[in-house]
């Protein structure tokens, strides 16, 4: 029996990846095709299959790259082909998304196809700009709007007049460049002209705009602000709320773009914490974390794990990598029973603690040297001491404690290479207002993949982790303009955020 294929007429959300349904990401993840829109949000694709089949249908104006009629017979070809497809659009399918018509499409073809609602732009847009579409005391109904008409029709299907008496707030959709017309209509067929209005554009992004007005001034207001597409109008006496409720605009780093140099593998959590104090974030990733393979000297020091007195770990990465190492060797956390456990900094005690161990010595400072001083009162003279890290790390630890007499074996668990820089990367550095950069080799990586570029840098200010990072990066030119106190994720974040608010 031949393999029954199914179109899934999916919302994106309104464009930020966090409003993005579970069952989205799921339907994404399991697709043999996508047919994805203009306006979905970045890095929803990220969790695609490596063999699946992408392409762009997106529209802007005056400018299609596929037919909404070619993409209806694509979708009814795949579906009939006995593929898994979803069809990503941005809001939700059935609110002027066309899903209507791509399911009749489906439907008179004999296709089966599942509808996964989205968060719609219009209740998205108004609620980040700190408006309620309604309220107890200011809206009890709701009206959704469109503000570009099929220009094939012969006359407009909207009633201004009814319109106008609505007893509420309405959203106007794709209607930036016809808000004139729009807003002279509703004032002629009886609406308030003092009625308040906004204009959102790019709603729940980072860079999201908001202009306010009345009814009979907002149109001026969005001109010369020279806000453009895309954008949700809202009209009624619920956009007077925004004075009061609006956040997005006060989070700290609101209006930032803030480039996260970590290796792919860390970014997201530096990425997530800057995005929720309101950071447009671009990831530009300097470095690769390669392990190496758990053999020769890597594997003599584990089979012999319970021979060392003292274990420092001196990065998360080694942490990680040392109990994958273990687990090849048939070894687990029990293996590290009898040592005393040393971990750079909190970050790394953390990914220690995560696999089961909790770390007798952490320094005040995330460097070699405050670890060296920390080590100071635990004996090591004629003592086994392991320590975990990568190839190219500094040897200030090793050679400190084999002054002290300890007999020490450092094994190089992973290495860090250049992460070449796309050329939009590359470009998008150019506009950022901060950089952050989390040790010595991002610094040095970044570097290197910019070349005779690195004028990008120029206009940003640089965030660095600690002094062995404001080091690297003074050496080789750039000037740092800020350096983190507590020398790990949550002291960078902190030190930007005062930067930022100063």
């Amino acid at each position: 029996m031949s393999n029954p294929g199914i179109v899934y007429l999916v919302g994106a959300g309104p464009g930020d990846p966090g409003l993005m349904t579970r069952r989205s990401l799921e339907l994404i993840a399991q697709a043999d095709a996508i047919l994805y829109d203009r306006l979905i949000p970045p890095g929803a694709l990220d969790g695609a299959r490596t063999d699946a089949e992408l392409t762009y249908v997106g529209k802007e104006p005056g400018n299609a790259a596929m037919g909404q009629e070619e993409i209806g017979e694509r979708l009814v070809a795949l579906g009939l082909d006995g593929k898994r497809v979803v069809r990503l659009k941005g809001g939700d399918p059935f609110v002027f998304g066309r899903g209507g018509e791509e399911a009749e499409a489906l439907r008179a073809a004999g296709v089966t196809f599942e509808i996964v609602p989205g968060v719609t732009a219009g209740v998205a847009a108004p609620a980040y700009a700190g408006i309620p579409v309604t309220h107890r005391d200011a809206a009890s109904a709701v009206a959704f709007v469109t503000g570009h008409e099929d220009p094939a029709k012969a006359e407009s299907a909207l009633d201004a007049e009814g319109l106008a008496r609505f007893p509420g707030t309405l959203v106007f959709y794709m209607g930036v460049k016809n808000l004139p017309p729009i807003a002279d209509g509703l004032i002629a067929a009886g609406r308030d002209p003092a009625e308040p209005a906004a204009v959102i554009r790019r709603g729940t992004y980072p860079d999201q705009q908001t202009v306010t007005g009345t009814l009979a001034d907002i149109a001026e207001r969005v001109s010369d602000a020279g806000l453009k597409a895309p954008a949700i109008t809202l009209v009624g006496p619920a956009a007077a709320l925004r004075e009061t409720l609006a956040w997005v605009e006060r989070r700290p780093l609101h209006g930032k773009r803030v480039a996260v140099t970590r290796a792919r593998a860390q970014a997201s959590g530096l990425a997530v914490r800057l995005r929720e104090l309101g950071a447009e974030v671009v990831e530009t990733p300097a470095i690769r974390i390669e392990p190496r393979p758990v053999e020769g000297e890597i594997a003599s020091a584990l089979d012999a794990i319970g021979d060392y007195s003292l274990i420092c770990v001196t990065s998360p990465n080694g942490a990680a990598l040392l109990f994958d190492a273990l687990a090849e060797r048939g070894l687990d956390a029990r293996s590290l029973a009898g040592a005393t456990v040393a971990a750079i900094g909190p970050g790394t005690a953390r990914e220690l603690e995560r696999r089961g161990v909790r770390a007798d010595v952490i320094p005040p400072r995330s460097v070699a040297e405050s670890l060296v001083e920390a080590l100071a009162e635990i004996p090591v003279e004629g003592k086994r001491a392991l320590i975990a890290r990568a190839v190219e790390a500094r040897d200030v630890l090793p050679d400190a404690l084999r002054d002290r007499g300890a007999k020490v074996d450092v094994i190089g668990l992973y290495e860090t290479v250049v992460e070449p820089l796309s050329d939009d990367r590359r470009s998008a550095l150019a506009d950022v207002d901060y950089v952050t950069f989390t040790s010595a080799s991002t610094v040095r990586n970044l570097l290197g993949s910019l070349g005779d570029r690195q004028d990008a840098l120029d206009r940003a200010r640089v965030v660095s982790i600690g002094p062995v990072t404001s080091a690297e990066a003074r050496e080789l030119g750039v000037e740092v303009a800020v350096e983190a106190e507590r020398h790990d994720i949550g002291g960078l974040v902190d030190a930007l955020v005062e930067d930022a608010t100063r």
